[in-house]
């Protein structure tokens, strides 16, 4: 009988999220390889609708949240258990091998730096578990050392892969935020603090001849003070917030925008900008965390988020970017390429067998 492993992947439904993207083209990607020695359980909310996506090579398990509670954990024995980020509350109620992946540990800096923490005491309980822990960038890695012992558990860097895998048809789309024929810049996440979208509305106030767009959900509280810091620097005609926008939607920005931008202080991988890279897009990055790791040479960065000196690094590279187009332009959709879904897929399904098989 093939291994039983099951991949806690309910923050499929969570897509607009890195954490569901990362669920979703994973899962996608391993459905197109070869898995008949394998039997892989999703433990999802919607199987229904998933099923339509990923077919019969799955078997598939409904998640309920109350399984979150030890007393609620399923009793279903698998050989394998992936866990495929460090937040979930979910784990097996049997012994089982078991892998972890971790994205980042950025609670530890943003909720509580006490080990007794329930956040941190349950990331502590994956270690102590844990067969296998799985980064998705070296940032991360060391991000997780530098605050954790993980106490000498097996560890590999397997990168995310680039979500943009087909370029859709965008002459559809249209968007009431394109004004004044004027140029634009593009930005795209969850507004959380650690975006840092605020440091790109203040650059605005100092430049004329862009735009400024940025995409995500905006119902949050970080979302409201970005809405009052462009009211208070009077940039309703510059700086649009779009919301929630569609995967069309999003690759019609990213192909019309003049840069992507994306000032963030936290990342343990950082995907929009790999997407903007994809259509060979000038790409802006804080030097912070991951990002210096997944831009590599072909982004530019801040040094600082000084509002006028980052309107000087924008306009100075986007000069240079202009006088070197074709080169500059081959060398960011190589990089958005180099970051491969299939690869991962590849890379995670040989380690389940090689825990598997010990």
């Amino acid at each position: 009988m093939n291994n039983k492993i099951l991949l806690e992947s309910h923050n499929l439904n969570n897509l607009a999220t890195g954490l569901g993207t990362f669920n979703f083209e994973l899962i996608k990607a391993i459905s197109k390889q070869d898995i008949d020695d394998l039997n892989l359980v999703l433990n999802i909310g919607n199987i229904s609708k998933y099923k339509k996506v990923f077919g019969e090579k799955f078997k598939y398990k409904q998640y309920f949240t109350f399984e979150r509670y030890p007393i609620f954990y399923t009793r279903n024995k698998y050989d394998l258990w992936h866990s495929l980020n460090q937040n979930i509350k979910l784990e097996p109620y049997h012994p089982t091998k078991y892998i972890l992946t971790v994205h980042d540990v950025n609670f530890f800096e943003e909720i509580s730096n006490d080990y007794n923490h329930k956040r941190n005491k349950l990331f502590l309980e994956k270690i102590d578990r844990a067969d296998k822990i799985v980064y998705i960038s070296e940032f991360a890695k060391q991000q997780t050392h530098q605050y954790f012992d993980i106490k000498g558990k097996e560890e590999s860097v397997i990168y995310n892969g680039n979500p943009v895998l087909e370029l859709l048809d965008t002459q559809s789309v249209s968007s009431p935020f394109l004004k004044d024929n004027k140029p634009f810049f593009f930005s795209l996440g969850d507004f959380i603090e650690r975006k840092n979208f605020a440091a790109i509305v203040k650059m605005m106030s100092h430049i004329d001849d862009f735009n400024l767009i940025i995409a995500g959900n905006n119902s949050k509280k970080y979302g409201q003070e970005v809405k009052d810091l462009i009211a208070e620097r009077k940039l309703e005609n510059k700086v649009f917030l779009t919301g929630k926008i569609s995967n069309a939607e999003k690759q019609f920005y990213l192909k019309n925008c003049a840069a992507f931008l994306f000032p963030s202080i936290r990342e343990g991988f950082g995907l929009p900008p790999i997407e903007a890279m994809r259509f060979g897009k000038p790409v802006f990055l804080s030097t912070l965390t991951s990002l210096p790791e997944i831009g590599g040479d072909a982004a530019y960065y801040w040094e600082n988020f000084d509002e006028l000196d980052m309107k000087e690094k924008v306009m100075e590279s986007l000069n240079q970017f202009e006088n070197n187009k074709t080169q500059m332009t081959n060398k960011l959709q190589e990089r958005g390429l180099f970051f491969n879904w299939e690869k991962a897929a590849q890379e995670y399904l040989k380690l389940y067998r090689e825990v598997l098989n010990r």
